[in-house]
């Protein structure tokens, strides 16, 4: 009922009640001017200080109930941010604002930069998604399909943080990440098998090839040299390294080797290891085998037309003449006398 304006004054009022009620603990000597505001900060500094506090009280509990880091950090950070959240809402209370005021400013707020705020909103989604479907977590190593490769440093709502092998951070919002094809070298079982390929010429003894490159792979550190096969899924792979034909190429026969390494934290260096011994293996072998390089030969016959030669004589003076491929003259000889 509105009774000449009540209504409106009445909402003042009990604005205005609900705010002397939160300082009625203060004595009367501590009500100056101003006391609701420090009243106010007080409060914000003892809601922060609580939420630490929380943090610390609940880290190991919350750790050994969620098994991955990036979760158990994501719910503590939940409920300092709650916490803190509860305390800013009371703060407000103090100086007072209402909470009805503050959500439909918000709601006005949210409506006129929606188109702002959608980026955030989405990276939020995403890490929601991240965090439930568990494609890495804190520690594991990744790459990128941009080659970028790199340990998973931290998970939060809104970005996936990775330390590059280049000792960088990288920051990736989580509405990005999930839209890139990710390897994930380090779940479950950090074996990696790899793939290098070695050309070597047609003349080459080819099984004794295939047996260097293989005993080159098993004498490098951090290869797997042999054992029971490896499972992946429902297939089975030999954990020794093999050697197999992979093609016939224009200058010679490409040889592919795949092994197996314990750990993919330095396949550069274990693949500069393998790549020194087999070229090592070949040059020490007994018998015919060489890499192959692409050579170029250049094929004079009758139907090629006509060759122009210059020919110096003793005095340096060079003479150019036309001849066939059939009928070249000879380069003079050592003692001065040019030979027709």
């Amino acid at each position: 009922m509105i009774r000449d304006g009540h209504l409106l004054q009445t909402g003042s009022n009990t604005t205005d009640t609900g705010a002397d009620s939160l300082v009625q603990v203060l004595p009367g000597w501590l009500q100056f001017p101003g006391h609701r505001l420090l009243a106010a900060i007080l409060v914000l500094a003892v809601g922060v200080w609580l939420s630490k506090l929380l943090v610390r009280l609940l880290g190991r509990p919350v750790a050994r109930r969620f098994d991955r880091q990036s979760v158990a950090q994501t719910v503590l950070g939940g409920v300092r941010g709650l916490t803190i959240g509860l305390s800013l809402i009371a703060a407000a209370s103090l100086v007072g604002f209402q909470i009805g005021n503050v959500v439909v400013s918000v709601g006005v707020f949210s409506a006129v930069v929606g188109i702002i705020l959608a980026p955030i909103v989405g990276n939020v989604l995403n890490g929601i998604f991240v965090l439930a479907d568990q494609p890495f977590e804190i520690g594991d190593m990744i790459e990128l399909n941009d080659g970028t490769r790199g340990f998973v440093d931290d998970i939060t709502i809104r970005y996936t943080k990775i330390f590059t092998l280049d000792n960088t951070f990288l920051v990736v919002p989580n509405g990005n990440i999930r839209e890139r094809d990710v390897t994930n070298y380090s779940a479950e079982d950090e074996r990696t098998r790899l793939s290098l390929d070695v050309l070597v010429t047609y003349e080459s003894d080819i099984p004794a090839a295939r047996q260097l490159i293989e005993r080159s792979a098993r004498d490098t550190d951090d290869v797997i040299e042999g054992g029971p096969d490896i499972r992946v899924g429902s297939a089975r792979y030999p954990a020794s390294p093999g050697c197999y034909i992979a093609d016939y190429g224009d200058n010679g026969i490409l040889l592919r080797l795949r092994f197996w390494v314990k750990k993919p934290y330095k396949i550069l260096t274990v693949e500069s290891g393998i790549r020194t011994r087999i070229r090592e293996a070949f040059a020490a072998a007994d018998t015919t085998v060489e890499m192959a390089y692409p050579h170029q030969h250049l094929v004079f016959d009758d139907t090629s037309g006509e060759a122009q030669l210059a020919v110096r004589d003793v005095d340096g003076e060079a003479t150019s003449r036309d001849r066939s491929p059939s009928t070249v003259e000879a380069p003079p000889s050592t003692d001065g006398d040019a030979e027709t």
